[in-house]
């Protein structure tokens, strides 16, 4: 059975992504904070693995992953998803709280899964296995007053080449996929923003698309890597607007 850890598992693109796997029968580590919606999906999925952890807490994701390897065996793929959207505004308005944390979970969170998914394939045998960092469009584009969020999605690109560089000796493939209005609660919030302010908002696609692009790159065979993907509503507006 492949193995596969969802962060961000317990809502949104997170969650669409670990229903699909858990469905085409993976084993599915199931990370996120909130241990009551993890407890349901493991009731539902013989296969599903709660893993209760903020990725932000060093100790807590190293302990998950330890826990993860304990039962699967090994690792075959992460699926680094966890992220937030922090209170918009132009940089001056922006609370340094509120950047603090978009940095903390987009982009600590991000980079300690991603620390720890490596070792894991670095020393289990046989060695590899693949990481795909969830950018986002903001990777390409900004969306207006989201300073915070653009500059972290920024970075997990450099991110991704990174650790694709890194990992090639070891049998360890990075991709990143970039999503454009995944209709999640997240994005649901933006199109009741626009409404708001009297604006027509973006168009969405089904959360579902994107999990079974994410499926496409997880199951190819190890010689073949998507490195970049870009999926998005097709009537959704790309340049300047993201």
């Amino acid at each position: 059975m492949k193995t596969i850890i969802v962060t961000g598992a317990s809502s949104g693109i997170g969650r669409a992504t670990a229903e699909l796997f858990l469905a085409e029968g993976w084993q599915v580590g199931l990370l996120a904070r909130r241990a009551e919606i993890l407890e349901e999906l493991a009731r539902e999925h013989a296969n599903a693995v709660p893993l209760v952890a903020d990725v932000t807490d060093p100790d807590a994701v190293q302990a998950a992953f330890r826990d993860f390897d304990g039962r699967a065996g090994r690792l075959d793929v992460l699926f680094n998803n966890a992220g937030i959207f922090a209170p918009g505004g132009t940089i001056d308005e922006i609370a340094l709280q509120d950047w603090y944390q978009t940095v903390n979970v987009n982009l600590n969170g991000m980079f300690l899964c991603a620390r720890a998914a490596f070792a894991s394939m670095r020393s289990q045998n046989p060695q590899g296995g693949r990481i795909i960092n969830n950018g986002s469009i903001a990777a390409h584009v900004p969306r207006p007053n989201s300073v915070h969020y653009t500059s972290t999605k920024h970075a997990i690109t450099g991110l991704t080449r990174s650790l694709s560089l890194d990992g090639r000796g070891l049998g360890i493939a990075c991709g990143q996929i970039d999503i454009g209005n995944a209709h999640t609660s997240m994005v649901q919030g933006l199109v009741d923003a626009a409404i708001a302010e009297g604006r027509e908002p973006d168009p969405t696609m089904a959360v579902e698309d994107a999990a079974r692009s994410v499926l496409h790159m997880a199951t190819l065979p190890p010689e073949a890597n998507v490195q970049f993907m870009t999926v998005m509503a097709t009537r959704m507006p790309y340049i300047g607007r993201g």
